[in-house]
């Protein structure tokens, strides 16, 4: 793969990691745009390894799902979820903080519930291609699906 195929490919699937990154670090712009950048780094430095019959944004998503558990490993914390509700219940919070609540939500599940949830309803990927990207079974991510999904649905009907 040339530069510019690595640049067309990486432009279309950026806009929806990003999403998935926002997700998985429970609404951070700030630390799911480091994680994105370092992401594309990663996959740069390392474009020698893509298969092409593997799909690259399985691949991206790999980097990017690995990339946040280092940062996440390395103590490299996001805001806290009090702050963060703090400053969303000032009346002069604007739109960015309507997604407050599946925020918080997303923020009670395990990092493995969060990152299937959002593979899976968020980017439609299969249970099979969530499998490769976190590195589990599909038995595993059938089980995290399970789980977070009652988890989410506990949380939020207790927000209610």
């Amino acid at each position: 793969m040339n530069r510019e195929q690595f640049i067309s490919k990486v432009e279309a699937t950026s806009q929806a990691l990003r999403r998935f990154l926002v997700g998985l670090c429970c609404g951070d712009t700030a630390l799911a745009d480091d994680i994105a950048q370092e992401t594309f780094l990663k996959a740069y430095l390392s474009i020698d390894t893509f298969r092409d019959q593997a799909k690259f944004s399985s691949w991206l998503y790999r980097i990017a799902y690995n990339t946040f558990i280092s940062i996440k490993r390395a103590g490299r914390q996001s805001l806290s979820l009090d702050h963060a509700e703090a400053v969303a219940a000032d009346d002069r919070a604007d739109s960015a903080f309507r997604y407050q609540a599946l925020y918080a939500a997303l923020d009670g599940l395990s990092e493995k519930e969060r990152t299937a949830i959002l593979l899976f309803y968020l980017q439609d990927y299969s249970i099979k291609e969530i499998a490769e990207i976190i590195d589990a079974s599909e038995a595993a991510v059938k089980q995290q699906l399970s789980r977070g999904r009652a988890h989410l649905k506990g949380m939020l009907t207790a927000q209610k």
